[in-house]
């Protein structure tokens, strides 16, 4: 049986997935462009990708907190799902309102902090209950 709590942990990981890579994409847009690989950045251009970026995290942020009753999981994750979430919308937002200063590298980064922090506590949390 699949329980409840895997599909929440794969739809995180799956609003996750976007905005991580759309923001090395942004980095390597020119390669991609030179190589003919129609990532969004290409296609769409980087003010759209920002854009979609910005939304992706949202939804990735609201969406964590679906874990709490699907896997009944208690405070420890959900202080951490909600300040870690909040970073991340926030840098995406950065990104997204100035991109000429904030560099879509340090999403990338956070990105992979983010996820690892995440599933951390969900173990932490779990672990205690």
């Amino acid at each position: 049986d699949i329980s409840i709590a895997s599909v929440v942990m794969f739809g995180i990981i799956f609003l996750w997935t976007p905005p991580h890579f759309w923001a090395l994409a942004l980095r390597l847009k020119d390669d991609y462009g030179q190589a003919g690989v129609p990532m969004l950045p290409v296609v769409a251009g980087p003010a759209a990708t920002r854009t979609q970026i910005l939304i992706y995290s949202v939804v990735l942020a609201v969406s964590s907190f679906a874990l709490l009753p699907a896997a009944n999981l208690g405070l420890i994750y959900g202080i951490s799902a909600a300040l870690l979430g909040i970073l991340f919308v926030y840098r995406a937002w950065e990104l997204w309102k100035r991109p000429a200063e904030v560099s879509p590298i340090e999403l990338y980064k956070y990105s992979l902090l983010y996820l690892a922090l995440l599933f951390v506590a969900m173990g932490v949390d779990a672990a205690i209950l």
